[in-house]
């Protein structure tokens, strides 16, 4: 096997976010995916976003299953901390690194094998626990690593490669984060960058359980006619709900929008998230009718895409346990252990 490395030495004039870094520093190693891969695509958004938002490499980290997605973090962010873990397994893997240290900005990477068939159940409770995590499953309806075959999220009806059809309802990823408590829930697509890198910038934002659903088409085994999930039946199909972008934490710039055009957002670091509504009857601050509001669109064939639900008030995981603000893995072990006395105390109030 071949390998190929990426130059060492950066031009001196490309350009630096505030933390000091350029574009280049928050790349990976050279992608071994098939050329036109939608993924290549959802790593070069989570690299835009995270130097568009002057995060420090070493203070991410990226995790991930098993699956041509789960190889992605290899592919963007070399600096930063990394753990693979075994298949379907992340969530529980991260939530825990999440508990040890809060300080951290956590990264899943899943994909539609990973976290919709074996990580079902992983998936469904980082959600309902509201875990501090962008949570992205790079959704390509097929498992590359075995030839295509069709996985839990390909659409009923939809034709595989050499022609055999799916009779199986798709587990939809998008509708169980909503019903599960999830606080952001967006779907994107790789072929759009300029929705897709706000969308992300939105879920690093967030203070809760942000899950981004992204369409990426598979050159190798899903980008046919008949494919649901191809380059060509997404751009066909697809109905954007909302934009978003942000206004930094400057002074905010007020505007007169006309009503219901704009929502402000205010974000937990001061920032503001603002989110253009394109479709007049979505209201993204409320759960229930976004589930109405997928079901309705999906019923007509039609691919939704946009900030779908957000909870600007959300509460993560650590505000549920009321654990200390410092980190965990920082605590002695005096801190840790509160004495018999408190234990005492602890196990008469539940008697």
């Amino acid at each position: 096997m071949t390998y190929i490395a990426k130059p060492t030495l950066h031009h001196p004039t490309l350009t630096r976010n505030k933390v000091g870094y350029t574009r280049r520093d928050y790349e990976g190693k050279v992608s071994t995916l098939c050329a036109g891969c939608g993924h290549d695509s959802i790593s070069a958004a989570i690299v835009q976003a995270c130097w568009s938002l002057d995060i420090a490499p070493h203070r991410v980290a990226k995790l991930s299953g098993i699956g041509c997605s789960s190889k992605t973090p290899d592919y963007f962010l070399g600096a930063s901390h990394g753990f693979n873990t075994v298949h379907g397994r992340m969530p529980s893997v991260l939530t825990g690194a999440n508990l040890a240290n809060r300080e951290l900005l956590y990264l899943g990477i899943s994909g539609d094998g990973d976290s919709a068939s074996i990580g079902l159940g992983q998936f469904a409770h980082a959600m309902r626990r509201n875990v501090n995590m962008v949570y992205i499953v790079e959704n390509n309806g097929v498992y590359g690593l075995t030839k295509g075959q069709f996985s839990a999220t390909a659409d009923r009806g939809s034709k595989s490669k050499k022609g055999a059809v799916n009779n199986d309802n798709p587990v939809d990823m998008v509708g169980m984060a909503l019903q599960l408590g999830a606080t952001y829930v967006a779907r994107g697509f790789s072929g759009d960058k300029g929705q897709l890198v706000p969308l992300i910038e939105g879920a690093i934002r967030h203070g809760g359980a942000a899950f981004i659903d992204v369409i990426s088409p598979c050159v190798a085994f899903n980008n046919h006619a008949g494919s649901t999930r191809s380059y060509d039946h997404v751009r066909a199909h697809n109905e954007a709900v909302s934009r978003i972008d942000f206004i930094d934490l400057a002074p905010e710039i007020h505007a007169d929008p006309a009503p219901g055009e704009v929502i402000l957002l205010p974000q937990p670091d001061g920032s503001q998230m603002r989110l253009r509504k394109l479709d007049a009857g979505h209201d993204p601050t409320d759960r229930v009718a976004a589930m109405h509001h997928l079901q309705t669109l999906q019923s007509r064939g039609e691919v939704v895409t946009g900030l779908l639900y957000v909870d600007p008030e959300a509460q993560d995981l650590h505000a549920a346990l009321n654990t200390t603000s410092r980190p965990l893995n920082t605590l002695n072990a005096a801190e840790l252990c509160p004495g018999p006395a408190a234990l005492a105390k602890l196990n008469a109030s539940l008697r």
